[in-house]
Parts: structure tokens; sequence; C-alpha cells
């Protein structure tokens, strides 16, 4: 049975790679921070099958401790400070959570098992202020937000670690890729739930990470940029992929996108024409406090090295992934109402 350690695993992407993973019958194991309050929502249906080690990004000797005590068989590195606003506000700790946890990871396996495979999670945000249309692997970086500077450092540290220790050690340069477990901070999730609430009318609506109602009492919904295009996909197809990569005779890196690109205004359009709604211009308000300091209009992947070299491609269409966002946040809110009621 093949070990596998994962950063990240309370989060959207740890606790779909979880699942997958336990599917090909792995032993699965996820490194947990120690607060007050751990969220564990993600993976509490899974929860049972999962062993778990207290450690941080922050703490060399937590991660070292983990690897020398698991040796796993591979490593998928997915924790990071991820919200790009948060990046601009707390940029010091983003930029040792999100860039050095990845060299202190590295060293952990280089100390305490050097054969083990290593995914580090890099991101479309490293392109930026794109400088060819679609992003490749060889596209230049250009990263517009300290989340996205970061993920360079965390990226070109693991080409270095590679080439300079011999390490499996790859990159998934993965694009946006959503879920109904995505947070309620990030647009995508912020738009299919604030759409299930105007399908309940209002009866409830969540808050967001500073109390504020996604939704106001005049059904608007405060969006930033409708006009930035994304490669959105879904979690559930990308975590393959993670998985392919280290499957692979040699370690490389790959970008992971659907080679489509969408607008947020189109986010929209598609999750209120699902939902049954019209006229999704009365309930959109333009929020400048929601804009980036530094924006970022276009991203939209070339995945062929992926199609060609892995064999993967992506099985969730644009369309599907909004309905699935949309039908879950419409069934959650609705339980919310029922047990509000009870």
């Amino acid at each position: 049975m093949k070990k596998a350690f994962i950063t990240g695993i309370t989060g959207q992407d740890g606790s779909y790679l979880a699942e997958f993973l336990l599917e090909k019958g792995y032993e699965v194991y996820g490194l947990i921070r120690r607060t007050s309050t751990v969220s564990t929502e993600r993976i509490d249906h899974i929860r049972n099958r999962i062993k778990f080690f207290d450690g941080d990004l922050l703490d060399q000797h937590s991660l070292t401790n983990a690897v020398r005590e698991i040796q796993p068989d591979e490593i998928y590195n997915l924790a990071a400070q991820s919200f790009i606003p948060a990046s601009f506000s707390q940029p010091v700790l983003t930029g040792e959570a999100t860039a050095l946890g990845v060299i202190r990871m590295l060293e952990a396996i280089r100390v305490s098992k050097p054969n083990a495979k290593f995914y580090q999670a890099s991101s479309s945000e490293m392109f930026g202020k794109a400088v060819e249309v679609p992003q490749s692997e060889t596209t230049p970086f250009y990263p517009r937000s300290p989340y996205g500077v970061a993920k360079v450092y965390g990226h070109w540290i693991t080409v270095n670690y590679r080439e300079a220790y011999n390490l499996f050690a790859c990159s998934g340069i993965l694009f946006n890729h959503e879920s109904p477990r995505r947070g309620l901070t990030f647009i995508t999730r912020k738009i299919s739930m604030s759409v299930a609430c105007l399908v309940a009318n209002l009866k409830w609506v969540p808050q967001n990470e500073i109390g504020e109602p996604l939704v106001g009492q005049d059904k608007k919904i405060s969006i930033g940029n409708l006009e930035s295009k994304r490669d959105w996909g879904f979690v559930g197809d990308y975590v393959e992929a993670m998985w392919l990569m280290l499957q692979q005779p040699k370690p490389d890196d790959f970008v992971i996108g659907t080679g489509e690109t969408h607008s947020v205004k189109e986010f929209i359009q598609t999750a209120f024409d699902i939902a049954g709604l019209k006229n999704w211009e009365d309930h959109i308000t333009v929020d400048k406090r929601f804009y980036r300091p530094a924006e970022v209009d276009l991203l939209i992947a070339d995945p062929s090295k992926a199609n060609r070299k892995l064999g993967w491609k992506p099985k969730t269409s644009f369309k599907d992934l909004v309905k699935m966002m949309v039908e879950c946040d419409i069934k959650f809110v609705q339980k919310q109402i029922e047990g509000n009621l009870r």
C-alpha cells in the first residue's frame, strides 16, 4: 500500500485529492495546523480513513518530523495562503507560507525521504499580466499579486531542488479550479451561493469572512471586475492530473486547464440561467472594493503537454461546473432554512 502525505488536506483541493487517493488504495496522511477551531467539514465523510499530523508550513521541525515518521511515497504540497486579496493585506505571511513553506517541505524531503515523489501546487496566477495567449509551460511569468509572486518562488525552488539534488519534484501549474467546496470568499462560490439565496427569496443568507452578508436585503450582490476572464475547471478532474504527474518515469512540470476562458459576467449569467432567474443585471452591483490593486485580465491554459504526455483531459464543461455549484448551494440553502424552522 502506497503512502501519500497531503498538506492542505482540509482545503478544497486536499479533500478531493484525499478521496481520489483513497479510491486508489493509498494510505493517506494529512498535515493539520493546530488552532482553537480546526475546520474539517470538507473531509468529515472520510476523516476516519486519514491519519493526521500536527504541523505548519511555517515550522521546519514539524515538517521534517512528519516526513521522517510517515516515510511517504508521494507528497502533495497544496497548503498555502491562497486568497489573493488577503495576499495584498498580508504579504509577509503569504510569502512565509506560500513561498518559503515550499522550501521547508523540500528540505524535509531532502533530509528525511529523498526518494519520495513531490508535487508542488503552482498557479496560473504566476502568469498574471500574461505576455502571450494561451499560457503554456514556456510562457514567462509576470505575477500581479504577492500570492502570484510567492507561487513563482515556490515553482522555481521546486525546479532548483529537482536539478540540484535529483529529487523527483514536479509542479502542476493549475488554472482556476472550482467546486461546491470552494470557500465563500472566492468569486465563483460567492456567485453560486448568492444565486441560491435569491432562489430561496433570501430566507437565509450566509456571511463572508468579516461578517458581511453575501447578498444585501435589496437583493444586490457586490462584485468586482465583471470583465476578468479565467480558465475555470472542476477540481475533481484536476486532482487526477496531480497524481498522474507523480506516476511518470521522470519529473516534469505541466500546465493544467481547459483551454477555454470565460468572464466573471459569463459565470454570473450562466448561474442565473441554471437557477431559472432572470434579469441578472438587476442584482449585481460593481464595487471597487473588490478590484485588485494590480488586475489580472485574461488567463487561458494551453494544456496540450498534459494531454500528450499524461493522457489527461478535463471531463467537466464550464456549464456543468456552474450547474454543479449552483445546484449544490440551492440544496445547502434549503437545508439551512429547514433547520432554522425546526
